[in-house]
């Protein structure tokens, strides 16, 4: 129990499933309920093995690579920045016609992993925090690292049973709000976005230089 709190305590404010559902619903727009839902049960699934992949080997894997976390960090961060300006500055459209709207569901299914599943619901900043996790749950005996870790996993499927059901009915969560004021909420979360993109870049950047100097 020590160890899921943990997990979901810790995933919950950065992976924000209501507030990464608003940026999915504009990166999507308007689309038929069953694209939604399609969509949301793939980045759900996405989202599970993405984080069991960075629990079990996250660590060693950058380490093959030659690529620290702050690199990653910057890196991270550059795509969520960009991704927050093009929302910022993206022109109001009239929804398209269904016609459209079904030919393009093809493109959407390409895009539930990247950049729907990373960065839009699992950034950097997830990484660093499940590579810290796993790190804490692997200091003690071959049992109790197999039962912390079993905990983060159910904190981990705990998350994004929350991000089907926000990214699902995410159009029903703001169908009760007028065209003008979800509009607004997409432009602050669009310029939270490029915000948090700067926030994490500057992060890596710091690690980076504090490397260096040592």
């Amino acid at each position: 129990l020590k160890f899921f709190a943990l997990a979901f305590s810790a995933l919950l404010p950065v992976v924000n499933p209501l507030g990464s559902a608003l940026i999915f619903l504009g990166l999507v727009g308007p689309a038929p309920d069953t694209v939604y839902r399609d969509l949301a049960r793939q980045i759900a699934i996405r989202t599970i093995i993405f984080f069991l992949v960075i629990e079990l080997v996250g660590t060693a894997l950058l380490s093959f690579f030659g690529i620290s976390l702050p690199v990653v960090q910057v890196a991270g961060g550059l795509v969520l920045a960009a991704m927050g300006w093009g929302l910022l500055n993206q022109r109001d459209a009239p929804p398209p016609p269904q016609a459209v709207i079904a030919s393009s569901d093809g493109a959407l299914a390409e895009k539930d992993f990247y950049p729907l599943t990373f960065p839009v619901t699992i950034d950097p900043v997830c990484i660093v925090v499940m590579s810290t996790l796993s790190a804490h749950a692997s200091i003690k005996s071959l049992e109790e690292n197999a039962i912390s870790h079993a905990a983060i996993l159910m904190g981990v499927i705990a998350i994004s049973i929350l991000v089907f059901f926000c990214y699902a009915y995410a159009p029903k969560i703001t169908s009760r709000i007028s065209p003008q004021t979800a509009n607004g909420i997409l432009r602050f979360i669009a310029f939270v976005l490029l915000c948090i993109g700067v926030q994490i870049c500057s992060n890596g950047i710091r690690s980076l230089i504090r490397v260096a100097l040592q």
